[in-house]
């Protein structure tokens, strides 16, 4: 899961630079470009953990997690 703070943490500072208006506008498209596939990214990620969590408690029951079984 660490690379899902480290996506947020890198959109953070795209946006942060996007908002401060200094790149050109060809650098403005490429970090856009790299905002929006970590955005695609960060979206899988929680897609798998929610799928996660329905089949961790589907029945009621606790089950083991198991990290390598994502």
């Amino acid at each position: 899961m660490a690379k899902f703070e480290e996506s947020i943490k890198e959109l953070e500072e795209i946006v942060k630079l996007l908002e401060e208006g200094e790149p050109s506008l060809e650098e403005s498209l490429k970090k856009f470009e790299k905002g929006i596939s970590l955005i695609k990214a960060c979206q899988k990620d929680l897609e798998s953990a929610d799928v996660k969590i329905k089949e961790l408690t589907e029945d009621g029951a606790i089950k083991p997690f198991n990290e390598g079984n994502t």
